[in-house]
Formats: structure tokens, sequence, C-alpha cells
């Protein structure tokens, strides 16, 4: 098993303050996607969950957020989760922990003032997934202080990784998915190429397998 696609128990014993998957009894797994939104490839997401009656939550940058409202705005419309990837996409080990609380914050103020017909949550958006999965435990503690809550994984498909093939990367997913599992896509262009391939298989599977697609709350 690749150690950079299954999550090690050992290291959710470790920091056991973060999410890594959410246990459940009604075969929940939660499909959630990174560095949006992007006109390129988010609404092609969007299309794919949509055929599948699948629910996602987006880990938007602030940036992008800025670049493109109206796919943002669109997310929420399809009754996804929204959370926080930072406003500048920061490594967290390469950032001093006050400017990358106020990067943060500055994401979750973008998105409060993009957003429409949300009840208010406060100057915060609840959900936030460090970029890279890199944060610091001073980053980490300020940042849970402030009432935000830190999703990590439980599967990485590594759809990102240009080395691997769309079938490796569609193996990563379904060897390795199970109840209450946390899985990494990214709607970037990065990814694209892996993603368009293994999306739409995953939600097959997944919908072939009694699996419900559901958003992290």
């Amino acid at each position: 098993m690749n150690p950079w696609v299954k999550t090690n128990p050992f290291i959710k014993l470790l920091f056991p303050k973060y999410v890594w998957d959410i246990p459940n009894h009604e075969k929940k797994v939660y499909l959630t996607f990174d560095d949006g939104p992007n006109p390129q490839i988010t609404e092609w997401v969007l299309d794919q969950l949509q055929q599948y009656d699948a629910k996602a939550t987006f880990f938007c940058i602030g940036n992008n957020i800025e670049k493109h409202p109206d796919i943002f705005q669109k997310i929420i419309d399809d009754n996804h989760a929204v959370g926080n990837h930072t406003f500048s996409h920061l490594k967290g080990w390469e950032t001093d922990t006050n400017e990358y609380i106020e990067n943060t914050r500055r994401c979750s103020l973008f998105m409060r003032e993009k957003e429409k017909g949300i009840s208010d949550k406060g100057d915060t958006f609840e959900l936030f997934r460090p970029p890279y999965g890199k944060i610091k435990t001073s980053q980490s503690r300020a940042l849970r202080r402030l009432g935000y809550k830190i999703i990590m994984w439980d599967v990485l498909s590594r759809d990102f990784d240009k080395t691997i093939t769309p079938e490796e990367c569609l193996k990563n997913v379904l060897k390795n998915v199970e109840m209450g599992s946390i899985i990494v896509f990214h709607d970037s262009i990065k990814a694209a190429q892996n993603l368009k391939y293994v999306l739409p298989k995953t939600l097959a599977f997944l919908k072939e397998k009694g699996f419900v697609c559901a958003k992290i709350d």
C-alpha cells in the first residue's frame, strides 16, 4: 500500500484533533476537492456530482474565489459544502504563524462577502484544510481557537501527480475507500487529466457498492 495514499493510523493517533475520517453506520464517504474554483474544471466536477446525486466539500482558495465568484456561488447553489484553503495557498511550514492566520481569516471574510443565501457564521468558515496538508502546531492551535475545524483525509487520490497514470490514480481511490473515508481530489488544471478519468468511475463504483457521497458538516 502506498503510504502517501492511505493515511497511516499512527498519524491519526498522533494528531487526534484533526479530522481524518468520519465514522458512520450509513455507508457515507466524503469526496473533497481542493484548490478551486476553476472555470476549466470545477463546473465539470459539479456536473458529474449532479449526475450521481452526490454531495461533496470544496476547499476553496480565496484568490480563486475573487477571480471566479460565479463558480463559487454555483457550488453553494448546488448544496455542496465549502471550506477554507487559505487566500493564497500558503505552505504552513514555510510561513510565519501570524501571516498564516491572517491569510486564512482573509479567505473566510472574502468567502462570507461573496456567499449568498447561507446563515451567518461570523467571520470564519468552520471547515479548513491546510494546503499541502502542512501546518505548524502553532497555526493549528490558533485556528482551532478561532473555531476552525481542521479537515485532513483518509485517502489521497494523487490526481495532481503527473508521474502516475489515470489508472493508477483510480486504483489509489478504489482500493482504499471504506465507510467514513475522506477522499482528496483537486479541481485544478494540474489534476484535470487524472480527475476526468477517475471521478466518473469513482462515482459509478461508489453507487454500485451502495455508498452515499455526503458533504462534511
